[in-house]
């Protein structure tokens, strides 16, 4: 294992439990902070804050489930206003609407459900063979060439600064490439652990774990086919999560994405999340926008 990938990532986990202190308001309305330098506002930023947004409002149960839509690109350091509507108050499921609004434009509107305990049926398919996380080497040595090398270099260093914060992001395959021969698909394989233990609060860990399934999923296609090249663009669309375990992200979380589907500029991006055990966790889907460098 190599010295640098022996090193997990420093620095991110204050910023990110700052990011998730949000401002309580009246008639369950919140105020989150961004706290980015520049750049475009990170969506997963966005989704775990509407996660804690609607988990500050719910009187019982985890979050099961989230359905959310990335409406309009936001800003990296604007203040975002949440509200959260309580759509339902059953015995066994709460249902929030959340709608983030930010210099007075809505730029993100998601449905988060919770449930309560239950007793049932219980099957999973087995988890993919993957190595141990500790060997691995971080995720953002693995895309820099030769898909990154167009890249002027101030943009690639600040990519390669800001990929995994404030996770240390390991990759657990070889990224696929669709000039590679093979004919493959999109897929992408890596492991994923916070830089610091979170606090005790189920809350957070989802909101984490949403953290963790935007950080680099649009790469699963755009690695592929090379589209950070200058002029090159990509975007989140939507965003689905389902959790099939109460919400922990206190060690290696394995996340396994592919793209079974591309056409007119999107594509669809199926993963899951699996714990060291073996345990799949989290299904997560999600349509992106890719569109190829013009020529």
């Amino acid at each position: 294992m190599s010295q640098e990938a022996a090193q997990p990532q420093q620095g991110g986990i204050e910023d990110f439990l700052r990011q998730m202190d949000l401002e309580p308001g009246d008639y369950d309305r919140f105020r989150g902070q961004p706290g980015q330098e520049e750049g475009r506002l990170f969506g997963g930023l966005v989704l775990a804050q509407a996660i804690v947004a609607a988990g500050r409002t719910a009187t019982f149960g985890s979050i099961h489930s989230l359905h959310a839509y990335f409406l309009r690109a936001g800003k990296p350091q604007d203040p975002i206003d949440y509200t959260v509507e309580r759509l339902r108050e059953g015995r066994n499921f709460l249902t929030r609407r959340v709608t983030a609004v930010q210099a007075g434009h809505t730029i993100f509107e998601a449905s988060v459900s919770f449930v309560a305990p239950e007793e049932g049926i219980s099957h999973q398919a087995p988890m993919p063979e993957a190595p141990d996380p500790e060997t691995c080497p971080p995720w953002w040595t693995t895309i820099a060439l030769p898909r990154m090398q167009h890249l002027p270099p101030e943009m690639a260093e600040r990519m390669r600064s800001r990929l995994g914060r404030p996770i240390d992001l390991r990759s657990a395959a070889e990224p696929t490439r669709a000039d590679d021969g093979t004919g493959r698909l999109p897929a992408r394989m890596v492991w994923g652990r916070m830089t610091a233990p979170l606090p005790e609060d189920p809350v957070l860990h989802a909101a984490a774990l949403a953290y963790f399934s935007d950080s680099g999923l649009v790469a699963t296609v755009a690695h592929h086919y090379g589209l950070w090249r200058p002029g090159g663009a990509s975007a989140s669309l939507d965003h689905a999560m389902w959790f099939h375990r109460p919400p922990r992200f206190d060690d290696w979380v394995l996340y396994v994405s592919e793209s079974p589907a591309a056409h007119a500029a999107r594509a669809i991006m199926l993963a899951g999340m699996y714990r060291r055990d073996g345990v799949r966790i989290v299904t997560v889907a999600q349509e992106g926008l890719f569109r190829a460098p013009q020529a």
